[in-house]
């Protein structure tokens, strides 16, 4: 970090570490994080105290939220097969990824703290990692930069940037320059994120490229999807189905408006919507569109094969209902938020719609490129779209193939990922 932003910095995060023993009421995702907080040095040095075997080697992962964990998670698992001597710690930073860490390969997970010389400090004392390694790019310039003064190997796995990320920022550049440059492994998901890790700081024969370990990730949860139980079972029929996947209500004012006219022409249509955040405040609106529609509109677990409108009131079926689809819609196209996966419906083979703010999606480019996914920016646009997929089935079988082959080419992520963390353990 450069020595001018050090005393600001330091401010900063020494603030919000005593912000987090405040009592912060409510349920919001800012009070859950700070919350978290309170106890997250505790925790680890708790486990390290009572676990930590100084004769074997320990990898500390960490990742920022669930889609990072995703990224993670197959890495893991190989590790945790290969190596049962290792101890590995996960660490996160989002509210959200509490629930998917419980049920990964690790000896022990928690909230990583605020970025301070002290948390660092007591944890690296406590923990003495063989290896630091972060999916994608959440890396930390305090803790990443005290790791390598100690000897620490840290790296990158999945690493990806955008274009016009925020990192590239003159202040983001000069807070984290350091703790790139003394990363002493990066798997990038493509050159392209190669070349502007580079620009960030990452010494250029450090960098490979391995590719995005969510692609192995999906395609191995979607090979052991189960349709003879749950949802999937209780929904499959042969009614032309579009499931709309992690919408905000800018998507689903587009979308309903756009299936009032798709039924018209296809009565038989069925939609399915999985919001991004199935609220009770979220599925009214929608509950309420589908009834001035004349559409029946019913929640999970209620649903049946009947139900015109499909209401997901819960996260973590996503992409199971997704190879109900004859054609998916994926949210986020028309929300500042940016897009979101579309590499499970891709992998079941599925077309996938998007709306107009997909620049920042690497996995949206290479469908649209292949023909396999199409972006809409309005009513009008997103009506034709559906319509063409749900009627014209040569059409929607080439898209379906185009999908699945993107995906195809995509894999083998996981493999080169775990080679490299291996070596960073070595």
């Amino acid at each position: 970090m450069h020595a001018a932003l050090t005393p600001a910095y330091a401010l900063l995060t020494g603030a919000a570490t005593l912000a987090a023993h405040l009592p912060w009421p409510g349920d919001g995702k800012l009070a859950r994080s700070l919350r978290a907080r309170r106890n997250a040095i505790a925790h680890l040095l708790a486990w390290a105290e009572s676990h930590r075997d100084r004769d074997r080697p320990l990898l500390w992962m960490h990742a920022a939220s669930v889609g990072e964990g995703l990224m993670a998670r197959p890495v893991l698992e190989r590790l945790r097969a290969r190596h049962p001597e290792w101890q590995i710690v996960y660490s996160y930073f989002s509210p959200s990824a509490e629930h998917f860490a419980g049920a990964l390969p690790v000896d022990v997970a928690g909230y990583l703290p605020f970025d301070t010389a002290g948390a660092a400090a007591r944890l690296l004392d406590a923990l003495r990692p063989t290896a630091l390694v972060a999916a994608k790019v959440d890396l930390w310039p305090i803790l990443w930069e005290s790791a390598a003064r100690r000897g620490v190997r840290t790296g990158l796995i999945s690493a990806a940037l955008r274009a016009h990320s925020g990192r590239t920022g003159v202040l983001a550049r000069a807070l984290s320059h350091d703790a790139y440059a003394a990363l002493d492994a990066v798997g990038a998901v493509d050159s392209a994120d190669g070349d502007r890790l580079a620009a960030l700081g990452v010494r250029p024969d450090r960098i490979e490229v391995t590719g995005d370990t969510r692609y192995d990730q999906v395609v191995a949860r979607l090979e052991a999807l189960d349709r003879t139980t749950g949802p999937v079972a209780a929904l499959a029929d042969e009614r032309p189905t579009l499931v709309a996947g992690s919408t905000w209500p800018a998507d689903e004012r587009i979308l309903c408006r756009a299936w009032e006219q798709v039924v018209h022409q296809v009565p038989a249509a069925r939609l399915i919507v999985a919001p991004h955040e199935p609220t009770p405040a979220h599925l009214e609106p929608l509950a309420s569109w589908a009834s001035l529609s004349g559409l029946d509109a019913t929640a999970l677990p209620h649903a049946t094969i009947d139900t015109d409108v499909v209401l997901v009131d819960r996260v973590g079926l996503l992409a199971d209902l997704y190879a109900l689809a004859d054609v998916a819609y994926v949210g986020g196209g028309f929300h500042a938020a940016g897009l979101h996966s579309v590499v499970e419906p891709a992998a079941l083979g599925i077309p996938v719609l998007i709306g107009p703010r997909h620049a920042g999606s690497r996995d949206a480019a290479l469908l649209l490129a292949a023909q396999a996914a199409m972006a809409a920016g309005d009513v009008d646009a997103l009506t034709r779209a559906i319509i063409i997929a749900l009627t014209e089935p040569e059409t929607r079988a080439r898209a379906g193939a185009a999908a699945r082959a993107v995906v195809a080419t995509e894999l083998g992520a996981a493999d080169r990922s775990t080679a490299l963390v291996e070596r960073l353990m070595a």
